[in-house]
């Protein structure tokens, strides 16, 4: 059957249109593509202070360390030193569990972590050797030992934001004179409205010495289960008192330096 010259007027412009929708699609798709996310900046920066901080060799702090384990809150306050190569840390618990050390250097002790409590039934089991991720370690931390320092602690967080940033529903807020104590900062803050299975906290904010540009505070804030509710802090590690590239050696991270108990 022949076609009408209004047949066909009506179906090349019926097909016109849908080519015109499917252009102002792709269009509104690459605008979207081409728009940074709020993320980005964020990210730039905390590469920055990531590359700073991994300029260092080695550190010691006060470190602080609040966390969320299951259904129990832990505070613990500690003094760290850690070696970035081969990675090494030395904890000396300051309060709770006062006097309990850990030790761990990657490629020694078949991988283990070293542990001595200072009193109670567990001090007479000498020194632990546990693996960093089992259950006597992870007791009471919501991440294991090889996690902990500000290089890796910083490195998960950009790990976070990256994969964060593949999704909208992100705002994020710069603060440039926040305050550590007498320590002036500069602080990113990251938010999501409502929760995601990509977005594991709601609320995370980076804290940056402003002075040196180093890492001093990561804390993350969970969801509540009434949304009006103020989020809860679920992980923050806070680092006083850093003194960077002190000369820590081999004997700084020696279960045999008599300095130690293990």
């Amino acid at each position: 059957m022949a076609t009408s010259p209004r047949m066909k007027l009506l179906r090349s412009a019926a097909v016109f249109g849908l080519l015109l929708a499917v252009s102002t699609s792709s269009a509104r798709v690459q605008a979207q593509d081409n728009k940074a996310h709020p993320l980005k900046k964020a990210i730039t920066i905390a590469k920055a202070s990531l590359q700073k901080m991994k300029q260092i060799g080695d550190y010691q702090a006060d470190l602080t360390k609040k966390e969320v384990v299951g259904n129990k809150s832990f505070t613990h306050k500690m003094k760290i030193k850690v070696r970035h190569e081969p990675f090494s840390v030395y904890l000396y618990f300051v309060n709770p569990s006062k006097g309990r050390e850990v030790l761990f250097v990657e490629g020694q002790n078949d991988g283990k972590l070293l542990a001595r409590e200072p009193s109670g039934i567990a001090s007479l089991l000498g020194t632990m050797h546990l693996s960093p991720t089992g259950a006597d370690a992870m007791r009471e931390n919501r991440y294991p030992i090889t996690k902990i320092g500000l290089v890796r602690t910083t490195e998960e967080l950009i790990k976070q934001w990256e994969g964060e940033s593949k999704f909208g529903e992100t705002e994020v807020k710069y603060y440039p004179a926040a305050k550590i104590d007498n320590i002036q900062c500069k602080v990113i803050e990251s938010t999501h409205p409502r929760l995601r299975k990509q977005f594991p906290f709601k609320t995370t904010r980076f804290w940056i010495d402003a002075k040196t540009n180093l890492p001093i505070r990561i804390e993350h804030f969970g969801w509540p289960k009434n949304p009006k509710a103020k989020p809860p802090l679920v992980a923050q590690y806070t680092y006083r008192n850093l003194k960077p590239n002190i000369g820590l050696t081999d004997r700084d991270f020696d279960k045999n330096n008599p300095r130690y108990s293990f």
